[in-house]
Parts: C-alpha cells; sequence; structure tokens
C-alpha cells in the first residue's frame, strides 16, 4: 500500500457479469496481487465461475470459499477468498438469465459489506445492464445504484474517469447530445464542483485540487459567435467557484484542454458531456482507466471497461485497469482509515 497504513478490512468486488472478462481479470488480479502491490480483496459470489476462468486463462489460482468478510486478511495470501452462495455455469460470451441474477445478487452484496464497514471499499466488475434491466435492473448504472442504496440524491454522485496522467469527469452523462445544452447550469457546475475538489482533498490526498472547466462550444464559443454557454453559464460559475475559494479555471477550449502540458496545470477537468471526459481518458489511459464514484461514504472504483463478452474466456482481456481500481480502491480507504485515525 502506498498511502498511509494498512487497511483493517479487506477491499470487496462484485463479480460483475459472468459471461464478461470481470471474472477472469479478478482471478489474473489476484494472480499478479503481489507484483501488482494489490490490498486484501474478497469476490461476492461466483466460487465455480472464477474456479472455471481461472482455468480457461491458464492460471493456477486457488479458489477459497470463506463465509464472512474478515476471514479474506489471513486467506488471502494463499487463495483468493469468495462469499459462498451465488453462483453460475459459466459460459463466457454467452449472457443469460442465470449470470444476470449472480451479477445483481454480487452486486448487492458487495455493496451492504462495504456499507455495513465490513469492507474499507467497493470495486464493481463490468455488468450488461441490458441483461439486468431484464430482471428488474431499472437504474442507469451502478453508479445511480449505489447513490440510491447509500439514500443519496442520484446527483450528488459523481462519476470520475482517472488514470495515471488524467482525471475526467462529465457533468452530464447518459443523455443525448443534443440535450446537453439544456442540461447545464450554474448549480450543475456549482454542485459537482464542490463534490470533485472535497473528493480529491479526501481521497487522493490533494490539498488544493486544480479544477480545469471545459467550454461546451468550439472555441469556447469565440466570443459569443459558435454560442454563449460559456458567457452565459459556465464563466460565472467559475467565478463562484472561485469565491469559495475552489481553485477554478475556465472556460478552456476542449481541443487544447488535453494537450501534455496543460494536463500539468491541473489535478481535474470538469467537462460539459460523456465524450469530451471520455476520448480523452480513453486514448491515454484505456488500459489503466478507473471510473471512481466522488461522494459516497464508501470508496467505490471500477475498470474503465464494459463487459468485452466478444473476448471473454479467450484470455486476451487486459487486466490492467481492474488491477488500477482495485489499487486505487485502497488506497483512498487507507487515506479514509488515516483521517479519522487522526481527526
Amino acid at each position: 500500500m502506498s498511502a498511509t497504513q494498512p487497511l483493517v478490512a479487506p477491499v470487496v468486488l462484485s463479480i460483475g457479469d459472468p459471461a464478461g472478462i470481470g471474472p477472469e481479470l479478478i482471478a489474473e488480479a489476484w494472480h499478479r496481487r503481489t507484483s501488482a502491490g494489490l490490498p486484501p480483496f474478497i469476490v461476492t459470489g461466483g466460487v465455480e465461475v472464477l474456479r472455471a476462468a481461472s482455468t480457461a486463462r491458464g492460471l493456477d489460482v486457488r479458489i477459497t470459499p470463506v463465509s464472512a468478510p474478515n476471514e479474506a486478511l489471513e486467506a488471502f495470501a494463499d487463495g483468493l477468498p469468495v462469499l459462498a452462495g451465488l453462483d453460475a455455469e459459466y459460459r463466457p460470451g454467452h449472457p443469460d438469465q442465470s449470470g444476470a441474477a449472480l451479477a445483481l445478487g454480487s452486486l448487492e452484496h458487495a455493496t451492504e459489506i462495504a456499507i455495513a464497514g465490513a469492507a474499507s471499499a467497493l470495486v464493481t466488475a463490468p455488468i450488461a445492464k441490458s441483461e439486468l434491466g431484464k430482471i428488474g435492473f431499472d437504474y442507469p448504472g451502478q453508479t445511480e445504484f449505489l447513490a440510491d442504496a447509500c439514500d443519496m440524491a442520484a446527483r450528488d454522485a459523481v462519476m470520475m474517469l482517472a488514470g495515471p496522467s488524467l482525471r475526467t469527469v462529465p457533468l452530464t452523462v447518459h443523455c443525448a447530445l443534443s440535450g446537453v445544452p439544456g442540461l447545464i447550469s450554474h448549480d450543475l457546475i456549482c454542485h459537482k464542483a464542490r463534490i470533485v475538489s472535497a473528493s480529491l482533498a479526501r481521497d487522493f490526498g490533494i490539498e488544493r485540487p486544480r479544477l480545469a472547466i471545459a467550454a461546451l462550444n468550439p472555441h469556447a464559443g469565440e466570443d459569443g459567435k459558435f454560442g454563449n454557454e460559456e458567457a452565459r453559464i459556465i464563466a460565472p460559475a467559475i467565478a463562484a467557484l472561485r469565491e469559495e475559494g475552489i481553485d477554478a479555471t475556465g472556460p478552456h477550449p476542449a481541443d487544447a484542454l488535453f494537450a501534455p502540458h496543460a494536463r500539468s496545470r491541473f489535478d481535474a477537468a470538469l467537462c460539459m458531456y460523456h465524450d469530451q471526459a471520455l476520448i480523452p481518458l480513453k486514448a491515454l489511459e484505456f488500459d489503466q482507466g478507473v471510473n471512481v464514484t466522488l461522494g459516497l461514504p464508501i470508496v467505490r472504483t471500477s475498470p474503465d471497461h464494459g463487459t468485452a463478452f466478444d473476448i471473454a474466456g479467450k484470455d486476451i482481456a487486459d487486466p490492467g485497469a481492474l488491477i488500477a481500481a482495485i489499487r486505487m480502491a485502497g488506497e483512498c480507504a487507507a487515506r479514509r482509515t488515516a483521517q479519522g485515525a487522526h481527526g
């Protein structure tokens, strides 16, 4: 652990859709636990799925069924601890209802464990929302599910994509591009910027976070020639944030914001829409990108990729993003633990 002090509880992982790449990458992460510097972790459900996925990947991974999260700390050195219970048949590339039931049950159980404090952090493997929708999952994604589980409004859970050289936050997420201008507001920018600033300080140890806020229009509107959202909404919001003591700058033209020299000037970029945030992150950090949910009472991360049904079980999926998500979860949790001890 590079953060501050050892964790007193393991990180808990949900298994994700068992037909996707999640199970094999979880096994690979445990296999690389020492070289990757990972904290102890435990998986909720899927003993047989993980055993089969390990074999398909060609890994010699001992799956260790346990009955309580605290058993993971001792068991982790010799085997991958899995809370026995829900399971399914391992059918990579072929999602079905039983697999969706395992994915949802694992997510619910892992979330309960994290909220109860029996785990130091939560890492969620990729799910297929279309498959979960068939069994009653009616959330846009796992972020909204977690906000509800934590008795929070969805707007208070902020998605940040993080890699070694860049962090981005989409202010609007799953909506049509044509709807973005109507969703951008002074309140939205300020509300999310406050959460990002506080979370970077709390979970990432950045004493005075620097936020770069992107423009919506080309050339930041070019004095109203290409739109007036910058002058009418974004710039006033930035001014208000600065008055509060938050180091916010912009509106920055998005075409230049992610150049190497520009990235060194901010700790996170707040972007106006989904692709404005995710394209640069995935272009630069695809195999190490982590989805972090800011603003929750628990630490939650996830690899910034999907189920990849087309390559599941073929031993070609890169485990880098999941390994980074587990490592980041442990580091953020250790900082919270240290702050609690010193607070």
